[in-house]
C-alpha cells in the first residue's frame, strides 16, 4: 500500500480504537473488566484499544454494552466502517464476480461532475470498447480466480460509461501514459479498434485526453493508476486492493500529481499522432 494511502487507513482505525478506550475510562473500567464482561480474553481488549485488530461491528455493540454507552454503538460502527472502506480488498469485492463490482460504481459515477483519470497500464474503463474491456476483464477474472461473469460484467461497464460521457453534466480530464497505447490488451484486431475509439473520444465535448509521450522530460514519476472525484475522494488501483482517501491533505496530493502529469501530456493534434502511430505499429 502507498505510504499515505497505508497512513491514513492506520490513523482512521487508530482513532476508532482511542475512542474505545475513551467509552472504557468514562465508563471507570479496567481492560480486564470489559473482558470478563464480554467473554474474552484480555488479550483481545488490548489488539482492540491498540488498533492491532479491526473491531467488527459485534466486538463494538458488546464493547458499548459492556461500558452501558450503547447509546454510542451506531456513531463507533460507522466510523470503523469507513476505515474499512479506505482499503477494499479485490477478492472481498469480487468474490461474487465482477458484474456487481461494475455495478456498485454508479451512484459515485452519477454524482461526480469532474472525474481527473491518471491511467499508467490500461485504457480508463469510462474509454474502453467491448472488445477491449473483455479481454481485460476476462485477464483480471482469470488472475483472481473470480466467478466467471465477464460477459455480464462488461455490459455493466459499457452501460455505466455509455451514461456518464455521453449523458448528464460530466467532465473527464484523461492522461494516459503512452505505453498505455502500446500495451497490448488482447489481439491486434481489438487494440486498433480501442484506439480508434480513443480517437474519436478526443472529439467529446466532455473529454480531455492527454497522452505522456515516451520523449517527455519527466517531472513526475510514475505511479500507480489513480482517479480523483470532483475535489471528493481519490481512488488508487492496486494489484491486491483499491485504496479510497478521503482526508482533504490526500486529496490535494494526488490533485498535484495530477496537474504534474497534465502539463506532461500533449493534447489534440500532437496526442492523435501518438495513438496513429501506435495503431500503424500493430500492422
Amino acid at each position: 500500500m502507498p505510504a499515505t494511502a497505508s497512513s491514513s487507513v492506520e490513523d482512521a482505525r487508530k482513532l476508532v480504537a482511542d475512542r474505545l478506550r475513551e467509552i472504557r475510562r468514562d465508563a471507570g473500567l479496567k481492560a480486564r473488566q470489559v473482558a470478563a464482561r464480554t467473554g474474552w480474553y484480555p488479550s483481545k481488549v488490548s489488539r482492540l484499544e491498540n488498533a492491532v485488530t479491526p473491531p467488527s461491528d459485534e466486538d463494538i455493540r458488546a464493547w458499548c454494552l459492556a461500558c452501558a454507552a450503547e447509546d454510542q454503538a451506531v456513531d463507533l460502527i460507522a466510523a470503523a466502517r469507513s476505515a474499512d472502506n479506505m482499503y477494499v480488498e479485490w477478492r472481498r469485492v469480487q468474490r461474487t464476480g465482477l458484474r456487481r463490482l461494475q455495478e456498485s460504481y454508479i451512484p459515485l459515477y452519477e454524482r461526480t461532475r469532474v472525474f481527473r483519470t491518471y491511467c499508467c497500464n490500461v485504457v480508463p474503463g469510462v474509454l474502453q470498447t467491448h472488445a477491449y474491456a473483455t479481454a481485460l476483464m476476462r485477464s483480471i477474472s482469470r488472475f483472481h480466480e473470480t466467478p466467471d461473469d465477464v460477459a455480464d460484467a462488461v455490459e455493466a461497464r459499457l452501460d455505466r460509461s455509455a451514461r456518464v460521457v455521453r449523458e448528464g453534466d460530466h467532465r473527464f480530464a484523461l492522461v494516459l501514459e503512452e505505453s498505455v497505447l502500446r500495451h497490448r490488451v488482447g489481439n491486434a484486431e481489438t487494440m486498433v479498434g480501442q484506439l480508434g475509439y480513443l480517437l474519436a473520444a478526443m472529439a467529446f465535448p466532455s473529454v480531455s485526453l492527454g497522452v505522456i509521450p515516451f520523449s517527455a522530460e519527466r517531472r513526475m514519476w510514475m505511479i500507480e493508476t489513480f482517479t480523483v472525484y470532483d475535489e471528493e475522494q481519490a481512488e488508487a488501483e492496486l494489484l491486491t486492493a483499491r485504496v479510497n482517501v478521503t482526508a482533504p491533505a490526500e486529496i490535494r496530493q494526488y490533485l498535484k500529481a495530477f496537474g504534474e502529469f497534465s502539463r506532461l501530456a500533449v493534447y489534440g493534434a500532437d496526442a492523435r499522432a501518438l495513438i496513429t502511430s501506435a495503431v500503424d505499429s500493430l500492422g
